[in-house]
């Protein structure tokens, strides 16, 4: 490949500027700069990159960006082309230890970076996955099913049934756990999906994925698979679980239950935490540590109720301050069977949106309220706003999370469409979407500054 090209990717500027000063990619080089020195490998560009920057894999394994019109010399000192591509090891099986399946969805779970495009490409099957994370052998045998191959933003109901249906299938072939890989930015909806399609589960179901990719020196990728194979494999929990970072530093995993959870930062490694409650359980690549005792536990029989289904005519509406009412007028002349409002304070939207709000219901159309607050519970009858949004036939949702209320509500309507049917069975709990009441250490919110919470940090937070 460098022989025949030995500036893959690169156009333009960059090009120029290689060619000029003797580099080439995969040359292991010294590149001094306006702005300092800088010694690593040369990589190869994506095919949309721009033409403005040679970047360099660093010792540390960091890639760094540098500007081509600030490069004055370029020295090499070897030459290695990478390969990089994940190795492939045939996983050994060992009738001793359980067996656990691992359903792909998608994602960085386990992963090379393809720098011809610039995309992460997923290793997948148990040999791959026994090259990448060897570790993993130790703890079960692994069977691997890949599902998708999507960015979890374009996870949605069809994939929700068919996951559903594959997780069903695979506890009547008698495996003792469930790994999902999937994308971390809608696995929170995934998870609550699952929670309602997936009851009475006898094994756990555990989600899991990583927020670095596998090539990078602070991947979670290899930490979060091992603890969440280990959740499926010997845990004592029998629920769909969120397997992620504790802390920020790969000491532990938290197993969140599938409708208490929440992506709550778009890249710290420990992003994803339970909301108005405390998670189920630690855990590590060797143990599960139960954090409660009301979790449903692991049984050995096949027995699972799978009721995938769900109508997709839902949406979640984010209230606003001067938000017009020709939102929800649009959602009703569109055909919509559902709306989630996402609203103020303890569950409040303005004046302008009683009218078509109040239609919608006329018509039919079930109409829910959770709380943009994340924490706390929608109490409608505390202020006159919420007592007239009562009367037109909204339905409060106690403290359920928006994105719990939308798949919830999109697989109730699945069933039926009588109103009064909808509300009974939204506030109906399936598995935690609804708590009697909120712990006191559920809701923590670490403000720096604060002089307990700054003495906390320097007592040995991580």
């Amino acid at each position: 490949m460098n022989a025949a090209d030995p500036w893959k990717g690169y156009r333009g500027r960059a090009r120029e500027a290689l060619q000029s000063l003797g580099g080439r990619v995969w040359a292991d080089v010294e590149i001094e700069t306006e702005t300092g020195t800088f010694v690593g490998i040369i990589l190869p560009r994506s095919e949309q990159a721009d033409d403005r920057h040679v970047v360099l894999k660093l010792p540390t394994g960091y890639n760094v960006g540098l500007a081509v019109d600030k490069i004055r010399r370029i020295a090499e000192h070897g030459f290695r082309e990478a390969k990089y591509k994940i190795p492939e090891k045939e996983f050994p099986f060992d009738p001793v230890k359980p067996k656990v399946t691992l359903l792909g969805t998608g994602g960085t779970i386990a992963s090379r970076l393809d720098y011809r495009t610039g995309a992460v490409i997923p290793a997948f099957t148990p040999g791959e996955l026994y090259g990448a994370v060897p570790e993993l052998a130790d703890i079960a045998n692994l069977t691997t099913i890949k599902l998708f191959g999507v960015f979890s933003e374009n996870m949605g109901p069809e994939q929700y049934i068919a996951t559903a249906k594959a997780i069903g299938e695979q506890i009547e072939k008698g495996v003792d756990g469930i790994v999902i890989g999937h994308g971390t930015d809608t696995m929170h909806h995934t998870s609550a999906a699952l929670t309602f399609m997936v009851q009475n589960s006898p094994v756990p179901i555990v989600m899991v994925g990583s927020q670095r990719s596998s090539d990078r020196p602070s991947s979670d990728a290899a930490f979060n698979l091992q603890c969440a194979v280990n959740a499926a494999a010997r845990g004592p929990i029998a629920e769909v679980l969120v397997c992620m970072f504790g802390p920020t530093s790969d000491s532990y995993n938290l197993l969140h239950r599938g409708t208490r959870v929440r992506k709550m930062h778009s890249s710290y490694r420990s992003t994803f935490r339970t909301i108005s409650d405390i998670p189920v359980a630690t855990c590590t690549p060797d143990d599960v540590k139960p954090l409660r005792s009301d979790f449903r536990p692991r049984r050995m029989d096949r027995n699972v109720t799978v009721d995938a289904v769900f109508d997709d005519r839902v949406a979640i509406v984010y209230y606003y301050p001067a938000m017009k009412p020709d939102i929800i007028w649009s959602l009703i002349e569109n055909g919509y069977k559902g709306i989630v409002v996402n609203g103020t304070g303890l569950g409040h939207v303005n004046k302008p949106l009683y009218e078509p709000l109040r239609e919608a219901c006329k018509r039919g159309i079930s109409v829910v309220m959770t709380v943009q607050t994340i924490w706390g519970y929608a109490h409608m009858f505390v202020y006159d706003t919420g007592r007239d949004l009562v009367e037109l036939g909204v339905v409060p949702c106690a403290n359920m999370l928006a994105e719990a209320a939308y798949v919830k509500l999109g697989w109730v309507l699945a069933h039926t469409h009588e109103r009064e049917e909808v509300a009974r069975r939204m506030l109906e709990p399936v598995n935690g979407e609804i708590t009697e009441r909120e712990p006191p250490d559920g809701y923590l919110v670490f403000q720096g500054g604060l002089p307990e919470v700054e003495e906390f940090l320097r007592r040995g937070w991580r």
